[in-house]
């Protein structure tokens, strides 16, 4: 599963981070919708807001389906036939989609038939190794394996949260698969847009953390076809949709625990088992 990530780059790093290329090959940035709701975290938890990408093609009728938008999104997809005036009342979870089940539960089902498909950005994200035996777990950040560059120097050597904020320069930031949908307010309002993360079975690598990981668009290619539904279909972006052993990680501190504490101190380094000594 995915129950917690890091998203903490400053607004303008971050679409730096997500230059593409259209579909005339000219290189660009992802224009922000409502950008003054993206607020940076070390440690966001489900119901805060993080940025998607999308297709410009879901606000603009006549747009390119290759030009994106990042826009903040709830985490936790509020159908868009969801009833009461208040969505924390949605009685089931919906955080994370199991790939295998996607095409069977109305919630995703039918966003997921509308091409409503998003890209989750984050740093990486945790998760949570419980220790045999025994009733504690040894949390872990997982993210791509990075590239090493002179400014931003080894991520070996990043062993305490002064040290760990230098290796940020030029972060290639996790992609992972999303569905969103739309949610009109019964008595009017502002349209909220959520999604949820898509889950598929763990790589070899994950596997002893926990048996569930996000389903990791890895390359620039499987995100332009995931978000590009005018000329990307269902069947076809779903193949996508499978796990990846590109893919690295390590220990943090027990202080990612508890979703108030946003701080690097929750991303960087610990030995293993540090936890639990």
């Amino acid at each position: 599963m995915c129950g917690r990530t890091s998203c903490h780059l400053p607004r303008d790093v971050l679409t730096r981070a997500c230059a593409y290329q259209d579909r005339r090959g000219q290189q660009r940035l992802p224009e922000w919708r409502d950008p003054d709701k993206y607020c940076p975290s070390y440690n966001k938890s489900p119901q805060s807001n993080s940025p998607v990408l999308l297709s410009r093609l879901h606000f603009e009728k006549d747009a390119d389906s290759s030009e994106r938008i990042i826009a903040p999104m709830r985490w936790g997809l509020v159908p868009s036939w969801f009833k009461e005036s208040d969505p924390s009342k949605l009685q089931f979870n919906t955080t994370n989609c199991r790939s295998d089940t996607v095409m069977e539960k109305r919630s995703f089902k039918v966003p997921l038939g509308k091409g409503r498909r998003c890209v989750v950005l984050a740093d990486g994200f945790y998760e949570w190794q419980r220790c045999q035996g025994t009733n504690q777990r040894q949390p872990y950040f997982i993210y791509f394996p990075q590239i090493k560059t002179e400014k931003s120097g080894s991520i070996g050597a990043a062993d305490s949260p002064e040290n760990w904020e230098k290796v940020w320069d030029n972060w290639r930031l996790l992609t992972m698969a999303g569905i969103f949908d739309c949610w009109e307010p019964p008595e009017g309002g502002d349209v909220l847009y959520s999604y949820t993360i898509i889950t598929v079975d763990s790589c070899k690598g994950l596997s002893d953390i926990h048996h569930r990981m996000p389903a990791i668009l890895d390359g620039e290619e499987a995100v332009s076809k995931w978000l590009d539904f005018g000329e990307v279909s269902t069947q076809e972006a779903l193949k996508l949709i499978h796990p990846t052993e590109n893919i690295t990680f390590h220990a943090v501190s027990s202080v990612v625990n508890n979703s108030r504490n946003n701080t690097p101190e929750c991303l960087a380094p610990v030995a293993e088992n540090l936890y639990f000594q």
